[in-house]
């Protein structure tokens, strides 16, 4: 049976970025339909109780340095785990994803992910900034319309749209993939997602 995963993000997350790649083999390999939705966790958390990550307690900041680097040398994949640009304001890459999701399909906004999390997490480059975000967009082949389109009311709404969708049906951190209703949170999860697209 063909399966839909609705797979909620935010584009500053390690974990996102750590489980991208596979993330999108494993929907690939069983045929899965993406729907991509980027959301504002800074909206997710004070809903659900999560704290952003200067508020949390030292002893879970600490972990989280090494459960990062852990996962890092597990998967095989280069992740600074203090870069240069984070914590960094993610609202406009995720509308330019919404963007481009919008005008080129969800192999495209796949794409633009993979990069806009690379850029964060291996090249330590500042997605906050509207030049990088044009650079990516040029960089994935895509439109330099993308990076102005991404602030219309449209990609604004959507945003808003997926945000709220995230919060009502309970998921509470990124990334989080659903499967007919079921969440699925963190890329340490993947394996009950591949199980889940088998059944």
């Amino acid at each position: 049976m063909h399966k839909t995963i609705d797979y909620y993000f935010a584009p500053q997350s390690p974990w996102t970025y750590l489980g991208h790649s596979r993330f999108a083999a494993i929907a690939a390999a069983a045929g899965a339909t993406v729907r991509v939705r980027p959301i504002d966790l800074g909206s997710v958390f004070p809903v659900s109780g999560g704290l952003p990550l200067g508020k949390r307690a030292p002893q879970r900041q600490a972990y989280r340095l090494v459960d990062l680097a852990r996962c890092s040398r597990h998967l095989g994949l280069p992740l600074n785990t203090k870069p240069k640009f984070f914590p960094v304001a993610s609202d406009d890459a995720a509308r330019v994803i919404i963007a481009v999701d919008m005008h080129d399909g969800t192999e495209a906004a796949m794409r633009m992910c993979a990069a806009v999390f690379a850029a964060v997490w291996v090249q330590e480059r500042n997605i906050g900034d509207p030049k990088v975000l044009d650079s990516l967009v040029v960089e994935c082949g895509l439109s330099p319309k993308r990076a102005e389109q991404s602030q219309s009311q449209a990609v604004q709404e959507r945003y808003e749209a997926y945000t709220q969708e995230a919060i009502d049906i309970q998921v509470f951190g990124a990334p989080s993939y659903v499967i007919d209703g079921e969440i699925f949170w963190g890329q340490d999860r993947l394996d009950f997602v591949e199980r889940a697209l088998r059944a």
